[in-house]
C-alpha cells in the first residue's frame, strides 16, 4: 500500500483529499503542524507527497526544498497559484507534477496512479533510517543533520546502520565486527575503534556530536 502525505493549508481539502485517497486503498495522511514538517515526512516515510503551494509560515517551494534533501520521493504540487510562473517554479523546485485547484477528485486519483507508476515502475522507494534527527539514506550511504550532509565510506556506513537499527540497546563489538566482515575488508578490534572515530568526526562535523556512546568493555550504542 503507497503511503501519501498531504501538505495542505486547508484543513477541509487536506480532510477530503484524506478520506477520497484512503477510498482507493492508499494510507494518506495530512500535516497538522506546519513548524515541522519534514519531521513528520520522515517519520511517516511516505512514497508520494502533495504539497500546496500557499502555507503558513514557508511556502511550499521551501518544504519541496527540504524534502529533496533527504529523499527523491515524488512531490506534486497543488495550489490555485496557476500562472505559469509558479508551474515552472514549481517542476524546477524538484516538483513531478501540478494540480490545479479547484480540482476534481477523479483528476487528483489519475495523476497519483500516473506518477507513482512513472516512479516505481523501474525503481524502489528512497528508505531511510531518522533517529535523534540524524537521516540515514540507505540509497547512497550518506547521513543528514538539518540539511547538512556528508558520504560515509562502506564501514562507516554498516555501522552506523547497525546502531540506528537497534538505537537504544548496546551493541558489542563483536557483533559489529561480524557485521562488517560482510565486506572485502578484515576487520579487526583496532580497525573498528578506528572506523568508530571517523564516524563520530564526521557526524561531529554536521553538529551530531556525542550520538554514539561508548560502553567501556562492552560496545556502543545511541541512546
Amino acid at each position: 500500500m503507497y503511503r501519501i502525505f498531504i501538505v495542505e493549508d486547508d484543513m477541509t481539502i487536506a480532510r477530503t483529499l484524506s478520506e477520497h485517497l484512503r477510498k482507493w486503498d492508499y494510507e494518506a495522511e495530512y500535516a497538522k503542524d506546519f513548524k515541522n514538517v519534514t519531521e513528520r515526512f520522515i517519520e511517516f516515510d511516505p512514497q508520494l507527497v502533495i504539497l500546496d503551494i500557499m502555507l503558513p509560515l514557508f511556502n511550499g517551494f521551501y518544504w519541496c526544498q527540504e524534502i529533496r534533501k533527504i529523499s527523491k520521493v515524488p512531490i506534486v504540487f497543488l495550489s490555485s497559484a496557476s500562472d505559469n510562473m509558479n508551474i515552472v517554479m514549481a517542476m524546477n523546485m524538484g516538483g513531478d507534477d501540478f494540480i490545479e485547484k479547484p480540482f476534481d477528485l477523479n483528476v487528483v486519483t489519475a495523476k497519483v496512479q500516473a506518477v507513482l507508476r512513472r516512479a516505481y515502475a523501474f525503481q524502489g522507494a528512497v528508505e531511510v533510517i531518522e533517529c535523534r534527527g540524524i537521516v540515514l539514506k540507505l540509497n547512497d550511504a550518506t547521513v543528514n543533520v538539518r540539511g547538512r550532509e556528508k558520504e560515509l565510506t562502506k564501514n562507516e556506513f554498516r555501522i552506523l546502520r547497525l546502531l540506528m537499527e537497534k538505537a537504544g540497546r548496546i551493541v558489542p563489538r563483536d557483533e559489529i565486527i561480524e557485521n562488517l566482515w560482510e565486506s572485502d575488508e578484515f576487520i579487526d578490534d583496532n580497525t573498528l575503534t578506528v572506523n568508530v572515530t571517523r564516524l563520530r568526526k564526521k557526524l561531529e562535523s554536521l553538529g551530531a556530536s556525542d550520538l554514539i556512546r561508548t560502553k567501556k568493555g562492552i560496545g556502543y550504542i545511541i541512546e
